[in-house]
C-alpha cells in the first residue's frame, strides 16, 4: 500500500479504481476517482482518494492529492472506442478488490463520500462507521461485465434498491442501461435525486417527482472520455452547496461540456471555467 496521506479531514473522498487507460502511443491515467479527485480539487475542495493501482501506473497527476493506494499486480485498464458519440470499451486488466477498511477514521466522516466503481472492485454499502452528509454515487462499475474477449457491456445492477435507498444522489449514464427508460424510471423511484447524462444532449433530473432537462453548450468534441465523471464531481458538490439538484445540474452542464474540448485530464475544469459557470448559473 503506498500512503501518499496526510490524516488530515477532507470534504470530497472520492473511492474507486484509477485507470490505466489505453491511449494513442501509450497510456494514461484516466478513471472516475482521478477525473472526480481533479474536479473537486479544482473547485476549491479538500480532496481524499482510496483506490487500487499496479507499480505500472503513475499517480504523478494526482501529486497535490492525498491518496491511499492498495498494492495490486496490475490497474484496471480500460480500452476506449468512439464512434458516432458511442463508446465500445474494453477491459484489458483488473486491480485488486478495495476494501473499505483502509479508509482512515478522519475520512469515514466526510461530508461528500462518492463511491465511483468502474469495474465491480468495491461492495455497494458502506460500513455503519460512515456517516457522509452526502454519499454520492456513480454505479457505473455495478452495472458492467465482460466476457472472454473483454469486451465490456451492461449487466443489470444487483441489488441496487437498498444503495439507491441509502444514497443521496444517483448519477448514470443512459447508454449504461441501453437507453431504456423503464430502467431509468425505475430506478429513479428508488432514490431521491436521480440524473440521467445522455453525452452531447445533456442530462435528465429526477428529483421529487419533477423530472427536467438541461441541455449543454454547444462546442467542439475532442475527447469525450471523463466528461461523465466531471458532470458527476460538479454535480455533487454544487448539490452539497446549494440543496438545489436545478442549478447543479446546470452548473455541470456547462462545465462538463467544456471538458470535451480537451484531451484526458487536460479537460479538468480550469478557474476561469469555473468562474464563467458560476456567473451564468447565478444569473
Amino acid at each position: 500500500m503506498h500512503n501518499l496521506i496526510s490524516l488530515e479531514p477532507v470534504d470530497y473522498l472520492i473511492i474507486g479504481h484509477i485507470a490505466h487507460d489505453v491511449a494513442p502511443g501509450g497510456y494514461r491515467l484516466g478513471g472516475t476517482s482521478a477525473y472526480s479527485a481533479l474536479t473537486a480539487r479544482a473547485l476549491g475542495l479538500r480532496v481524499g482518494m482510496l483506490t487500487a493501482a499496479g507499480p505500472e501506473t503513475s499517480l504523478e497527476a494526482l501529486q497535490d492529492i492525498p491518496v491511499i493506494s492498495l498494492d495490486s499486480p496490475q490497474s484496471t485498464t480500460f480500452e476506449n472506442i468512439y464512434k458516432d458519440h458511442h463508446r465500445i470499451q474494453y477491459l484489458r486488466a483488473q486491480a485488486t478488490r478495495i476494501d473499505f477498511e483502509a479508509v482512515p477514521d478522519v475520512w469515514r466522516r466526510t461530508p461528500i463520500i462518492h463511491l465511483g466503481p468502474i469495474a465491480n472492485e468495491m461492495d455497494q454499502l458502506l460500513p455503519a462507521s460512515f456517516s457522509p452528509a452526502l454519499l454520492a454515487l456513480t454505479p457505473q462499475g455495478w452495472m458492467r461485465q465482460w466476457d472472454a474477449d473483454q469486451r465490456v457491456s451492461m449487466r443489470e445492477w444487483r441489488n441496487a434498491e437498498l444503495t439507491l435507498t441509502k444514497a443521496g444522489a444517483v448519477i448514470i449514464s443512459r447508454e449504461d442501461v441501453h437507453h431504456n427508460d423503464e430502467i431509468v424510471e425505475y430506478l429513479a423511484q428508488q432514490t431521491s435525486i436521480l440524473v440521467a447524462t445522455e453525452g452531447p444532449e445533456g442530462c435528465v433530473v429526477y428529483w421529487n417527482g419533477d423530472r427536467r432537462r438541461f441541455r449543454p453548450p454547444t462546442v467542439q468534441e475532442v475527447d469525450a472520455t471523463g466528461a461523465g465523471d466531471v458532470f458527476a464531481t460538479c454535480f455533487f458538490v454544487r448539490l452539497f452547496q446549494t440543496r438545489d439538484p436545478w442549478e447543479a445540474a446546470r452548473f455541470a452542464t456547462i462545465l462538463a461540456a467544456h471538458t470535451v474540448e480537451r484531451v484526458g485530464l487536460a479537460g479538468i475544469p480550469t478557474p476561469g471555467e469555473i468562474e464563467e459557470c458560476l456567473l451564468d448559473v447565478l444569473e
